[in-house]
């Protein structure tokens, strides 16, 4: 799913790929992975999700960018969604794609607040609940695009491609 997210973001179009990862940048076929997307490979550093998400979306804006992060684990996700949500961050200062499971798969900032990340019950069906709840209280404007179905378990495989079965 690596490849496919690398691919789907090379596609898209829409901006500098970087390949977040941890425990190890240096792992051949993560080197290998990115170098074919052209992207750039950095490390997620210590923390749960929330604090390694908040480091990289921190590191990016400050870097007068608009982060789209994303995981590896929606092979729905398609370059039109990556599309679709860049769009939407011109007009708002959040953009999601939530997840059957009650997470999501794509969250894309235009501006940064700690509290977006903080005390989130992470791979939890309350994600995105809370996600919404904080945008509320920041008084921020957001976009969600279609729910889609991610893989986190055994039984997530069902919403594999078919031609990856």
């Amino acid at each position: 799913m690596l490849e496919r997210t690398l691919e789907t973001a090379r596609l898209a179009a829409i901006g500098a790929i970087e390949l977040c990862v941890t425990p190890d940048t240096q792992h051949p076929a993560v080197r290998a992975a990115a170098e074919r997307a052209g992207a750039t490979l950095s490390d997620q550093g210590e923390g749960d999700l929330g604090e390694r998400m908040a480091r990289i979306a921190r590191r990016v804006l400050a870097a007068d960018e608009a982060p789209l992060v994303v995981g590896t684990d929606c092979p729905s996700l398609s370059a039109e969604h990556l599309q679709q949500a860049a769009q939407a961050l011109q007009r708002h200062d959040a953009v999601l794609q939530p997840a059957f499971d009650g997470g999501y798969v794509l969250l894309g900032l235009r501006r940064f607040d700690p509290r977006l990340f903080e005390a989130v019950p992470w791979s939890t069906a309350a994600v995105m609940t809370t996600t919404r709840e904080r945008l509320r209280e920041l008084g921020w404007s957001w976009r969600e695009g279609e729910t889609l179905h991610d893989i986190d378990r055994a039984a997530d495989l069902v919403h594999l491609p078919q031609d990856w079965r």
